[in-house]
């Protein structure tokens, strides 16, 4: 999601299937959206109210995994008096068989991401790890391969699988909720994660109709697609509304200066050269890309509904979006796969050259990007400000201000003329 501010995968379908097994692909997706909304959400591992959001986390894990929790648990407390290292090299190596469901998994990889990152990073970037230590290198990178996400905390750890609520009966707002776990920078950390998620959770709201709209273009059915379009503007606007509370509930000079550390990746990263060593798992180092807000499939599952097409290139916006799917869910992933494979909805507005029906679209695209200016101006707030250097890079590894600019820019051209 636009909030951040900013491999051990497995690879998608279009990187080895033929001409004849895409299209076959591509047919097959389609159809998915002509079908039942929950069983589709289901095939993607999508829920009907939180969209890519995780419902409902575990919060604990059985033993000898309680390990794994309490040293997370208790992370600012084991930084502050440099003892997470040693408590962390103590550790027994543990076999992930006993990780049997989904939610444990997502657990527990949320889990060794926090320690993960507390490891490397420790007290700052100034004494900083090279080599992750077998007994948390080989569980972390196995239950990474099961998952197909990364090892190293993502998106879908940090925001999408790290919230509860402190009354269950309550409702999804700040002041019910709260992390699973905590970086130093104390209520930074809370409110960074947890806008991330409101704001998400706000856009993800309009994934419901995208069945409707679909069938819409397909029976060529203008009110069902007006009405569909202008209930993802309105999702888009609140997620708008939600993102201001980031200014409410998170300090740019803890951000920049704690809490952004541990966001850090070890791709094209100064202080990790040549990445990190999995000891145990891999010989030579590797390179990941810190938690980024490309990294959420929501923004990205809108650009592709609306025909928005990032530029490309050797060192575009659309390359750098692409490689950051490697960091979602493999559901996630097909997901948006799927999208690209359904019918063009762009495609049909232009066609039928209705000036009410191009207003409609006009104001997703304007929503979309909205977001993109506000997340402009959270960075410089968040990042360029506080660094006072030329180097503003985000967790991901970009170059921030450049690269939310041609998003913006781009997503702004692809506005209709009426």
């Amino acid at each position: 999601m636009a909030t951040f501010i900013i491999n051990r995968c497995s690879e998608t379908p279009s990187n080895w299937e033929g001409p004849q097994e895409k299209t076959a692909r591509m047919a097959h997706n389609a159809t998915d959206f002509m079908g039942n909304s929950r069983e589709i959400f289901e095939k993607y591992h999508i829920d009907e109210e939180l969209g890519f959001a995780l419902p409902k986390p575990l919060e604990e894990l059985p033993p000898p995994y309680d390990e794994w929790i309490s040293i997370a648990k208790n992370l600012p407390e084991l930084i502050e008096k440099n003892k997470l290292r040693e408590r962390v090299d103590q550790l027994q190596i543990h076999s992930i068989d006993g990780l049997k469901d989904h939610k444990s998994q997502r657990l527990a990889h949320l889990t060794l991401g926090y320690i993960t990152m507390a490891y490397v990073w420790n007290q700052g970037d100034k004494d900083v790890r090279e080599v992750l230590p077998k007994n948390i290198a080989v569980p972390y990178c196995e239950l990474s391969e099961k998952l197909g996400l990364p090892p190293i905390l993502v998106y879908a750890d940090c925001v999408l699988a790290n919230w509860k609520k402190k009354d269950p009966s309550g409702p999804m707002t700040y002041e019910n909720m709260d992390v699973l776990f905590w970086f130093p920078g104390g209520d930074c950390c809370k409110g960074f994660f947890l806008v991330s998620l409101l704001v998400e959770i706000a856009a993800a709201s309009a994934i419901k109709v995208i069945p409707d709209l679909f069938k819409a273009v397909k029976n060529e059915d203008h009110n069902a697609l007006q009405k569909a379009l202008r209930y993802i503007a309105s999702s888009l606007k609140q997620a708008r509304k939600e993102f201001e509370k980031m200014h409410k509930h998170v300090d740019p000079n803890t951000f920049y200066n704690v809490l952004r550390i541990y966001l850090s990746g070890w791709k094209n990263s100064s202080k990790l050269p040549k990445g990190l060593k999995y000891e145990g798992f891999s010989d030579t180092p590797r390179e990941y890309a810190g938690g980024s807000a490309a990294q959420s499939s929501i923004f990205q599952c809108f650009d592709v509904l609306l025909g928005i097409q990032q530029q490309s290139g050797e060192e575009s916006a659309a390359r750098f979006l692409q490689e950051m799917r490697k960091y979602m869910p493999p559901a996630h992933r097909e997901f948006l796969l799927s999208l690209e494979s359904g019918p063009s909805v762009r495609e049909f507005v232009l066609s039928k050259g209705d000036t009410e029906l191009q207003a409609d679209y006009n104001e997703c695209v304007k929503a979309m990007v909205s977001l993109r200016n506000y997340h402009l101006e959270i960075v410089h707030k968040y990042i360029v400000r506080p660094s006072c250097q030329q180097d503003n890079k985000g967790t991901g590894g970009t170059d921030l201000m450049t690269f939310l600019k041609s998003v913006r820019d781009t997503t702004k051209s692809f506005q209709l003329e009426k």
